[in-house]
Formats: C-alpha cells, structure tokens, sequence
C-alpha cells in the first residue's frame, strides 16, 4: 500500500513503490530500474539494491550482483557523475514480479514507520564532498555485503538503505545515523577475520549459530 504524498508531491515511499511495481509475471531488471529512479536518482537506487540484505526479505543469490552494482554505483559518486551507467550483465539482473512486490512492501512498512523523522537538513549531503564522503561509505558497505558469510550482510546493507534514504531527501543527519551503524558493521567484520585468523573456520560456524540464537532462528 502506498503512502500519502505530502505538500502534492510524491512520499518517497510512493516513488520507490512505483519503481518497483509491476503486472503479474511481469519481470523487473536493475537496467530498467536505473532509468526510472528519476529526480530521487542513486539514492532511491541503492536503497532498492541494499532492500533485501537490509531488512532483511528472503532473496537468496541476489547479495552478490546486487552488491556489485552498488559499488559500481559509489564509484561512479566519487567521479561526481550524475548519470548512471552500469553494465549490460549487471543492467540485465532480473528482478521477478513477486520479490519486488515484497521489496515494496516491506519498504513501504519501514519508510512509513520512520518518514516522520526524515527531512531535508543539513545540507552537506549534496555537496561534491559529501558525495564522495558517502560514496567512499558505500563502497565499503557494498564489499562486506558480498563476503560469503551467512546472515552479517544485514548490517553493511542497511547502512546504505539508509544513505540512499538520506541521498533521497537531503537528510545529512541521517547519513550521519548510517556511519554509526557502518562503524559497527566494520567492528563486526574486524572481529569475524578476528576469529577465522586465531580459531579457524569452524569460528564462523560458531559465530552463526550465536547469531541463530541472538535472533531466535534456531
């Protein structure tokens, strides 16, 4: 369901869910979707990427293309581009019908729930420096996002939701939120090479079965 527009112009919710809409059966590709993200541009892109590690929705294959099409994307911020190119493999990801209805969902579900609190402010965030600031962010957000370690990518993903969200409207105080969160990702990484370097690989078996329990999935 979509959210109201505020002041006659589209929520971000409305946009990011009319990106992501389609008929039924009908497929979604990442090209397609870099041409209709329109004036919300990377923002809206990299919080439809990063979606289905950061809320997290069942999506199992897509970290990985997903993941390198947000690097390519904070690239191409630290150039300052403003238009997107993305390879031909990567535009040719498909998207099918049924994820991306759940992606909006979900979305939707969030954006509503924080949208109060969003708000143009502090303005840093769409200098040429604060582009770069945050695409630097992100590139490093979207490399822990592809390690093949199950169920940590939820942290580095939603840091870029949430820079995404804050390159949507021009919230630099959000973007401030998601380098706190990226720090503690960063943490969470250090300490995972921590414990494969001292104990092994069977560490990792630990440390997901400790995050099994701490989310109460086992």
């Amino acid at each position: 369901m979509q959210t109201e527009s505020k002041d006659g112009h589209a929520s971000l919710a409305e946009v990011l869910w009319s990106a992501l809409q389609r008929s039924e059966g009908e497929t979604l590709n990442i090209g397609t979707l870099s041409r209709e993200v329109g004036e919300k541009g990377f923002g809206l892109l990299l919080m439809i990427l990063s979606l289905p590690s950061a809320l997290p929705i069942p999506a199992p294959g897509y970290s990985t293309p997903f993941g390198v099409a947000i690097l390519l994307i904070a690239i191409q911020m630290l150039r300052g581009r403003r238009n997107l190119w993305l390879p031909r493999r990567i535009q040719g990801v498909q998207i099918p019908s049924g994820l991306a209805k759940r992606m909006a969902s979900a979305a939707d579900k969030f954006l509503r729930a924080i949208e109060r609190w969003i708000k143009p402010r502090h303005k840093w965030i769409a200098s040429p420096a604060g582009h770069a600031g945050l695409a630097i962010v992100v590139a490093v957000m979207a490399i822990l996002m592809m390690l093949p370690i199950p169920l940590t990518n939820t942290f580095p993903a939603m840091v870029i939701f949430l820079i995404g969200i804050g390159l949507a409207e021009e919230d630099g105080l959000l973007a401030i939120v998601a380098f706190a969160i990226g720090l503690i990702a960063i943490l969470l990484y250090a300490y995972i090479i921590y414990l494969v370097v001292t104990q092994g690989p069977e560490a990792i078996n630990q440390l997901k079965d400790w995050i099994k329990d701490l989310l109460n999935l086992s």
